[in-house]
Formats: structure tokens, sequence, C-alpha cells
């Protein structure tokens, strides 16, 4: 496995500014308001050949106690944001101990190095497990880097002057960090199945997610709008790696508050872009809403496997005739996706949540069959005798044989005459007609066609 990096520290020292830097790219949510990066965050850096994992967490604030706010919206979590962050510590290799180089050492500073201290454990040969640095950031100015000595007062070693917004002097740090991981890591590729959670706010996600990890992996919630970042939590299960992607709620554009939770809506459609299977998540209480939609229709525009899953369940009043009416109702909204399969569940009760990862795997296992060129082209003279395609200004589309030219998504290549004369509708017959020999549960078919000169 890849080491593992938890950055840590008091709110608003620039962690996350940090974390995008190592990642390279714009990862973790940066914004002035203390507390915005409220879970542990995931992303993967590299550095003089060896690449290493990097969790970014909310800021540990010892000296609030739950009592007073962190900033307007973030009192109600400031206990979760601390147990997120001595989560990463412990699952942490080293850890990046960020301080403010232009306010100096601070009591909560004093607090959290205590806190670091504390989660490390003394090994035979006298060193800490993880290594902490102590990194002084915001250190732009001449001035700033010079007193950045005085973090020798912490106790936890060198202080390391840096500044993430402009990556000066981070080569220095990232040195060490490198130099101090076990020699006996091994590096090995991301093959696990990528499962992303979407859907609108107050959904069930961040739950479901917990549930499936069988651990609190989030924080869950009442409030919408809890999960900011596409959150990442690797599990095994029944001997197959996942990677479960927890996603902001998605609402309605016009609805889309500027700055944090627009930077949230984008990060869970570039989670979907990454995952194998998404898992819509419907809440039952407020019935399919056109955000549902418009979520399903991203899915599909992103070519990804999916399956439907109705929370809340417990809280609806049923009769014998209410499953199949709710399902009508969504098959008729989505008519677009009438091949996903739907489960009715319940995160609180935890009915049928046993069921979503083995359909989850399921359709993922659809999404890579693969159709013999001899089935294909009996299926395509079987269509074409049942149901000809008609013909256009005189003209008649000759379909010669058909191929499978990929998988994830299955896609099938025709060869005909002239590609112009076939008709969106009789791909849709030719594709329905696929599924009758093989159903590819939950996955979008893509059929192209090609001319036979081309």
């Amino acid at each position: 496995m890849k080491p593992i990096v938890a950055l840590v520290g008091r709110p608003n020292v620039g962690k996350s500014t940090l974390f995008n830097r190592l990642a390279g790219e714009r990862i973790a949510i940066v914004d002035d308001t203390p507390g915005t990066t409220r879970d542990r965050l995931f992303g993967e850096a590299l550095w003089n050949g060896r690449s290493f994992n990097i969790i970014d967490t909310g800021g540990i604030d010892p000296t609030h106690g739950g009592k007073a706010p962190l900033s307007i919206g973030s009192a109600d979590f400031i206990d979760d944001i601390r147990k997120q962050a001595q989560v990463a510590i412990k699952e942490a290799d080293a850890v990046l101990f960020i301080n403010d180089g232009q306010s100096g050492i601070t009591a909560p500073d004093r607090e959290v190095a205590e806190i670091l201290r504390r989660s490390q454990t003394k090994l035979p040969n006298g060193d800490f497990w993880p290594p902490i640095f102590v990194v002084v950031n915001k250190c732009e100015a001449q001035g700033a880097r010079e007193s950045a000595s005085e973090f020798y007062e912490l106790g936890l070693g060198e202080p390391y002057p840096i500044s993430a917004v402009h990556g000066t002097d981070t080569g220095d740090l990232l040195d060490a960090l490198v130099a101090s991981f076990s020699a006996d890591v091994k590096e090995a590729e991301d093959e696990s199945i990528k499962i992303a959670l979407v859907g609108k706010p107050n959904a069930g996600k961040s739950s479901l997610l917990n549930l499936l990890a069988g651990e609190e992996r989030v924080i869950v919630s009442p409030i919408a709008g809890t999960t900011r970042d596409a959150i990442d939590s690797k599990i095994t299960y029944d001997g197959i790696d996942i990677t479960l992607i927890d996603t902001a709620g998605i609402r309605r554009r016009g609805k889309i508050e500027q700055g944090v939770e627009q930077y949230s809506v984008i990060r869970s459609f570039k989670s979907i872009e990454r995952a194998d299977v998404a898992l819509l998540m419907i809440d039952a209480t407020t019935n399919i809403t056109a955000q549902d939609t418009h979520i399903a229709g991203f899915i599909l525009e992103e070519w990804k496997s999916c399956v439907v899953l109705v929370n809340k369940w417990d809280a609806i009043e049923k009769n014998n005739e209410t499953m199949e009416e709710y399902t009508a109702r969504i098959r008729r909204e989505l008519n677009f996706m009438d091949y996903v399969p739907i489960l009715f569940i319940s995160c609180k009760t935890k009915q049928r949540v046993e069921q979503v990862l083995p359909m989850a795997l399921r359709v993922q296992e659809e999404r890579l069959a693969r159709l013999t060129t001899s089935t294909i082209n009996q299926i395509i003279h079987n269509a074409q005798d049942l149901h000809p395609h008609p013909t256009h200004a005189g003209r008649a589309l000759k379909m010669y044989y058909g191929t499978q030219v990929r998988s994830d998504p299955p896609t099938f290549m025709i060869y005909v005459n002239e590609p112009k004369l076939m008709h969106f509708t009789y791909l849709r017959y030719l594709e329905n007609q696929i599924r009758k020999e093989y159903g590819f549960l939950g996955t979008p078919i893509r059929i192209v066609t090609k001319g036979r000169r081309e």
C-alpha cells in the first residue's frame, strides 16, 4: 500500500491549500471561512518518483469544547471535525502539522501539539511513530520565515517554513517526508471498483456509506449539505476491493450557493466521472423529483452504470401495492434508464442495505461483459427480419455485420452502407434486442454505426 500522510492543525492555517498543492489539482475546497473542510479528504501526491496518499482534515480546535461556534454553520460539527482528524492520525504513516507563521504559536497550536504527541508510539530504536513534521505555513515574507524557528518550542522537531499558496520551500519538506517512509511499503495500482453515492442533499448518502464501510467514515447530520467534499473510503467486500465515494448533495443549479457549495457540486459531478457504478439515492419521503432525473441524466451522459436506491422506505405508509406503484413512477420519470435496478432501502432500520453492494457488483460485472461477434450478428439479422429499418427517400439502410469493440461501457460497432440513414429510434430498437440476449443490468449500451468503406 502507498504511505498515508495526514494534514492536521487548527482551523484556517492552510491545510487545504497545501493539500491541493501536493495533489497537483484543486481537490479540497479552499475558503477563508474557518471550518470549511469537515470530513477527511483523500488524494494522491508524487515526489521524487514516490507516490503517497494524503488526507486533508477538518481543523482541530481543542479549546472549543463544542460550546462556542467556530464559525457560522460550524458549531454543530466541531466535535465531529476533531474526531475525524484523530481518525486520520491513526491511519497515517506520517503527519504534517500545519501552523500559521504569520500569527505565531497560539494556545490551540500547543494543545494540538500535545494531541499529536499522545498519538505517537515509541519504537524499539527510540524513534516515534508516526513521524510528525512541523510545517509553518504563510511564510511568504522574510520576517515570517526568520521567526519560524520559534516553533521549535512545540517540541516536535525542526519546523519547515513554507508558502502553500506559492509552493515556496516545499521541496525540503517533501524530501524529508519521503525519506521517512518505510522501504518495505509496496506501491500498487488502484484496481478497486469505484462506486459513487450521488443524489439530492439529505438523501442519506453519508449514512449509507457508514453502513457499508462498517464504521463512521463521514459525518452524518439531518442538516442538508453536511457533506461538502467527495470522500473516498476503501473497503473489501467478499474479497473484492471497493472504493466508496460519498459526494455532496447535488441541488438544482438555481439553488446552488456561490463559493463552498458551488465547488462541492462540481466535485460531485467529477466523482461520477471517475466512478464505475453510481448509486442514485432518492428520498422516498419527497418522491422522485426533477433534480433526481437531472442527476440520472448526468450519470447517463457519462455512460456510467447505475443502481437506484429509494431510501427512507421505513417512513412511508405502505400497502401491498405501494412498492409496485412507486416503481412504476420511477420508471416513468427515468424512462431513459429503464435498465437500472431499483432497491427500496432504509439506512435507519438497515432494511435491504445488505443487498446494495451485491447489486452494485453484479451491475459492474455486467458492465464488463462481452458478446461474441456471431451472437451480435445473429441479433442484428433477427432484428431486421422482425422489424426492417424504414426507407428514407427511397433509400434503404443495409446492416452488414456488427461486433463489440469494447466493454466498460459495452460498445458495439455496426457496419452499414450509409450511417446517416440510421434513425435514432432504430438504434434504441437494436439496443432492446441486444438486452433480450444479454441484459447488461444497470449499464448503458453504446451503439456506433460505421460505413463499410470507412
